[in-house]
């Protein structure tokens, strides 16, 4: 059955404008605008009322942007990190996970995505290996741009990651029959480990900023991770993230 016309026209009209918002300033909006735009050929009612609701959302927050500051350790100024997370079989149409990653610098994002994966992952450690080495190709990108501004990165890049597997498979290419079938990848990340490009960091899921990009968070979790990526919130609740990155680098040297 085919929608109704006017509103099939201003469904799309919706959510072509959020597409447009969080590609430019709203990641905290990424996995909304993500799962609205499967059902823009066929929106019914319920699809028109979280696009309606998506709307009502930012008008209480519209006055919200990222912010970046100076003021941060030298040693710390034009560091780039992130967070990288997945569900698991999410989508229950495919049974496809959901990416979510959030690249920050100078106290805010500067890089984000949140999507679905192209294939089934047969386990959430392969969900989570996918988003990583999707994480990475982005973080091989934005290097590559800061070294053209003369803003080199010396040291690997810290990518926190809440599943302990994808971090062991990182740092340990051992060949198992629960992992084989996802060799491409996880050399892949593997190479970037070992180029120094990047460094998978275990971190708490409550923590986990990106998690907002791969699901529908309570309110609470979900501001905390939005303040978080716009630089208005400490990363952690109990300390800095310059102090957190200090002794990740203290851990690693």
């Amino acid at each position: 059955m085919n929608p109704d016309p006017t509103a099939h026209r201003r469904y799309r009209g919706i959510v072509g404008s959020l597409g447009y918002l969080v590609n430019m300033t709203r990641p905290d909006l990424a996995w909304a605008y993500s799962e609205l735009s499967k059902y823009v050929q066929f929106p019914g009612k319920p699809h028109m009322l979280a696009a309606e609701h998506v709307l009502r959302h930012l008008r209480g927050t519209y006055t919200k942007y990222i912010q970046y500051s100076r003021d941060i350790p030298s040693t710390l100024r034009n560091v780039l990190w992130g967070a990288v997370d997945s569900d698991w079989a999410g989508d229950t149409d495919t049974r496809r996970s959901h990416t979510g990653y959030v690249l920050m610098l100078n106290g805010g994002a500067i890089s984000w995505k949140s999507r679905r994966q192209d294939s089934v992952s047969l386990s959430t450690s392969e969900a989570e290996y996918v988003a990583a080495s999707q994480c990475g190709q982005e973080v091989l990108y934005l290097r590559e741009i800061l070294r053209d501004f003369f803003v080199p990165q010396i040291k690997a890049t810290c990518i926190y990651e809440d599943n302990l597997a994808c971090i062991a498979m990182s740092e340990n290419p051992v060949r198992r029959k629960y992992s084989r079938h996802i060799d491409i990848r996880r050399y892949f990340v593997r190479e970037l480990v070992l180029q120094g490009v990047l460094r998978l960091v275990a971190l708490r899921t409550h923590l986990m900023i990106a998690d907002a990009l791969t699901k529908s968070l309570p309110s609470t979790a979900h501001i905390q991770h939005r303040e978080v990526m716009f630089g208005t919130r400490p990363f952690g609740p109990h300390e800095t993230f310059a102090g957190r990155l200090l002794h990740e680098a203290a851990a690693a040297a």
